[in-house]
């Protein structure tokens, strides 16, 4: 038996952000399309600054501009490199200098 928390993810919200950011990785400016051509259009991923772990079943409304992000696949990975820690944006950032 497997027990789990499921949060639901408002493609609304998602959209939002994407509307406020657009779609360049806010630490590292990468740009999909730029680089990958029209498959990379409208392509990017949106993270949750707050980590989703750490609601704890709490109900959470979404401010797409406040309470989520965009990031290039990398970045977003590398954010959750290490199980438990989740590097802020600020830090990932001061990496790349």
């Amino acid at each position: 038996q497997i027990t789990v928390n499921a949060y639901e993810r408002s493609s609304q919200a998602r959209q939002e952000c994407i509307n406020e950011y657009g779609y360049k990785c806010v630490i590292c400016n990468f740009d999909f399309e730029n680089i990958y051509g029209e498959i990379g259009h409208n392509f990017i991923h949106v993270h949750h600054i707050k980590p989703l772990s750490e609601l704890d079943g709490n109900v959470m409304n979404v401010d797409p501009k406040r309470d989520l992000i965009v990031l290039c696949a990398n970045c977003h990975r590398m954010i959750h490199r290490k199980k438990g820690i989740t590097l802020s944006i600020a830090e990932l950032k001061l990496k790349l200098q």
